[in-house]
């Protein structure tokens, strides 16, 4: 996966911060699953979900919409 960039925005200008990318993107992937319906609109159901064996992978934020449809 690509660094993830995040910024702090401050009055006047945006300022890149220094990353290092599992602790962000596992720091990053709790908070937007603690406010997923905030965030998306999205109730959240499961992280690092395992699918099945055919398809052998695993999706890192479970969800379910309003009209109860997976996302």
């Amino acid at each position: 996966m690509p660094d993830i960039k995040l910024f702090r925005v401050v009055e006047g200008g945006v300022h890149l911060l220094p990353s290092s990318s599992v602790a962000i993107e596992k720091s990053l992937q709790t908070l937007v699953e603690r406010h997923l319906e905030v965030f998306l609109g999205v109730r959240f159901l499961a992280s690092e979900f395992s699918t099945t064996k055919s398809h052998g992978g695993r999706i890192d934020t479970l969800g379910i919409d309003d009209t109860n449809s997976p996302v």
